[in-house]
């Protein structure tokens, strides 16, 4: 199951603030800020969003919440160079408790984010794992379906294809601080939370603390 999902559930029994990069830049974008217009072509592409633009986004969030309160990162760090950036913008009032890696195959990841549609509501369902009653129609509006661009098969295939090259080496870096917890996502929605909530069972840290998913 997705890991938007899963990192909302956590944030709420931990009492940690939620914060989705995808969530930031789409605000970011819709917005148009220099910030969100400088994203917008690199997410239509399914590429990273340059390091850079990512920091300042999550710094901005960040001061947003005060100090005192922990907090569920989805969807950053996403590179080596965004990780050590991370690390320096939580320092030194914040640091990194746990990295989690929800661990699925390849053609399933591929069926989670092309198979997604959302209503305007923001109810989102999985042609392949939970479709609506009625193909690209909302059950419980009836408003059509948005399958969004960064969505799209061809673009999920590079989104795909960045991630083995950008993004798979922050296992290796999590792994050599001892914050790499590794977790089965091919379960169903419980299952997969069971597995999440018991890897960091142990690893719960301090209100001024942090934990990040990939």
């Amino acid at each position: 199951v997705g890991k938007g999902t899963q990192g909302i559930r956590l944030g709420r029994e931990l009492g940690w603030a939620y914060v989705s990069t995808g969530d930031l830049l789409r605000a970011a974008r819709r917005d148009g800020s220099v910030l969100g217009l400088e994203a917008r072509k690199y997410m239509d592409a399914g590429k990273l969003v340059p390091d850079g633009v990512m920091v300042d986004l999550v710094r901005e969030h960040l001061a947003g919440l005060g100090s005192g309160r922990g907090v569920v990162f989805d969807g950053f760090p996403r590179t080596v160079q965004q990780a050590e950036a991370l690390d320096r913008a939580l320092a030194p009032e914040r640091e990194v408790s746990a990295a989690a890696l929800l661990d699925a195959p390849e053609a399933v990841l591929f069926k989670r984010i092309s198979g997604r549609r959302s209503s305007p509501g923001g109810r989102v369902y999985n042609v392949y794992f939970d479709p609506p009653r009625r193909d690209g129609v909302c059950d419980e509006t009836g408003e059509p379906l948005i399958h969004r661009t960064d969505d799209q098969p061809d673009t999920v295939h590079t989104r795909l294809a960045v991630y083995r090259e950008a993004t798979a080496p922050l296992i290796g870096y999590y792994e050599a601080k001892g914050l790499l917890v590794r977790v089965d996502a091919e379960g169903d929605i419980d299952q997969v939370y069971a597995g999440l909530r018991a890897a960091v069972a142990d690893r719960k840290p301090a209100a001024d603390r942090a934990a990040t998913g990939s």
